[in-house]
């Protein structure tokens, strides 16, 4: 290794150690100053918090038909609470619906969390029924007044047991992800287009978009965020610095877009709704690899059979152009192009970006900001097929791959994703789910750590399911990570005996 190599090895592992805001770009880039310009690109593993085993919830004797039955897996010095369970009553009245997904944390009283949690659910029985009758669609037929889609709200008290919980949004479809905004509330996004023209079941068009405060107390007038666009919403990253919002899209042919709010630096509930401008990324073509000399992939089909001429980031395993395994860890340069038709009639939005050169990404899913740079998701990405991460950093212009999985035994389908305090990624998987005795048997919560290394928090062991893990997120001083499982419409509050941050470095609070 050159003097060079060993000085800037030694900056990177430093760097890395001290959990930087790109944490895993650290020692990945160390390992290629080792190598001296090849690339190490395989996924491997590392040992986190140490090997997860079956647990019993505190609350395992107020379960009912789960009582005494272990539901997840954890480290030693881990316990948690399964609450808020699907067909419990809420504060409300009403019934707790299932398909629990996105969520977030906000401060609450006397050191509470309160959450807002999404629920994918289509019009039907057991939907998110709004109380007070403010409900976006109505809906018809054998569907009238169903709920469908929403969020609910959960007050969470320090022993992880529910203080209340109630209806926040009611009337909306397949909301997926979404996230949290500075000003304390929560952008729950619609995962479906549907109009009265493609689905007789509904009176509205669909695609949006809806803001929750943290503390409304019951379901909100919905309104749809129609300036951030109509498609296929997954989650957004709301930047704190710029108040802009950044949003993915899942389809298989996405883009990935920034909104610019008419409000400058937005405030409080309502500024959103005031309008502004939508973008979508270009990644500069004609980039090449610092460990290959290798072109940026350009080029490819779309879902409708189309051609673009944008970068192509999907990777072999997702009938992209080429690999981006030669990128991995290394800033590509981006710009972004304005879009006109943010409302189109039919879901052709991603198309104008292609149109104007917006890169292509595979199935953006989970979102996430963390210490000036956004996070996300591409969920079946890669040469593997099995999923990517990539941060966006808004200071000069640049996105990173950070994760590629080339392994699904270690990483299989990542959807949503959190980023804890010390910049440790958490991936919630939505993978095939395996062969039982398999390593990548049922769902599992997959760390990354300032190596790039992959380690398994938990996992989902309730007998008979494989259901996916779905809104992590943690508490403000970083002491309990909150979690759905989807399948079960469970959600975790999951805490260390003693009392520390969820922190690889052990760090207090």
């Amino acid at each position: 290794m050159s003097n060079f190599s060993r000085r800037r090895f030694v900056m990177l592992m430093s760097t890395a150690a001290a959990g930087t805001a790109v944490a895993p770009m650290g020692l990945l880039n160390a390992r290629r100053a080792m190598a001296q310009g090849s690339c190490s690109t395989a996924s491997f593993t590392v040992a986190g918090f140490g090997t997860p085993t079956p647990k019993l919830p505190n609350n395992t004797r107020s379960l009912g038909s789960l009582a005494n039955t272990p539901l997840i897996t954890l480290p030693d010095k881990f316990q948690y609470t399964a609450i808020s369970i699907r067909g419990d009553i809420m504060s409300d009245g009403s019934v707790v619906p299932g398909n629990h997904d996105g969520m977030a944390a906000f401060q609450g009283r006397s050191g509470n969390s309160i959450l807002v949690r999404n629920h994918e659910r289509n019009p039907g029985g057991g939907g998110t029924v709004a109380p007070n009758g403010k409900q976006y669609d109505p809906y018809t037929g054998s569907v009238l007044n169903s709920g469908g889609g929403g969020t609910t709200t959960v007050e969470v008290d320090r022993n992880g047991e529910v203080v209340r919980h109630y209806v926040s949004l009611s009337g909306t479809i397949r909301n997926c992800a979404g996230g949290p905004t500075y000003w304390g509330s929560w952008i729950s996004c619609e995962e479906n287009v549907a109009t009265p023209a493609t689905d007789p079941r509904v009176t509205k068009k669909h695609g949006y978009n809806f803001e929750v405060p943290s503390q409304a107390g019951q379901a909100v007038d919905p309104i749809p965020l129609v300036a951030m666009g109509r498609m296929n919403h997954e989650a957004v990253s709301v930047d704190p610095q710029s108040g802009y919002v950044f949003e993915t899209e899942d389809r298989g042919d996405s883009a990935y877009y920034k909104f610019v709010p008419k409000v400058r630096k937005p405030n409080g509930f309502g500024d959103l709704q005031q309008g502004g401008d939508l973008y979508a990324m270009v990644i500069k073509s004609g980039q090449r690899s610092d460990c290959t000399g290798a072109s940026i992939p350009t080029g490819g089909t779309n879902d409708r059979g189309g051609s673009f001429s944008g970068v192509d980031t999907r990777g072999l395993g997702a009938n992209g152009s080429g690999s981006l395994l030669p990128f991995l860890g290394q800033p590509l340069r981006v710009e972004w192009v304005k879009l006109d038709d943010v409302d189109p009639a039919d879901d052709t939005l991603r198309y104008e970006a292609q149109a104007k050169g917006a890169a292509v990404w595979y199935r953006g899913e989970g979102a996430w900001y963390h210490q000036g740079k956004h996070y996300w998701v591409c969920s079946n990405a890669g040469d593997a097929g099995e999923g990517q991460v990539w941060v966006y950093d808004p200071s000069n212009e640049t996105v990173t791959l950070v994760v590629e999985s080339t392994d699904e035994n270690l990483l299989d389908g990542p959807d949503n994703i959190a980023v804890a305090r010390d910049g440790t990624l958490y991936l919630c998987e939505d993978g095939s789910g395996g062969q039982p005795g398999a390593p990548n048997f049922s769902q599992r919560v997959v760390g990354v750590d300032a190596s790039g290394g992959l380690f398994e928090f938990c996992r989902n062991i309730i007998p008979g399911s494989t259901a996916e893990f779905a809104g992590a997120c943690f508490s403000q001083n970083g002491k309990y990570m909150y979690v759905n499982s989807q399948g079960s419409g469970i959600t975790y509050c999951i805490w260390r005996t003693d009392n520390r941050s969820i922190a690889l470095n052990g760090a207090t609070a």
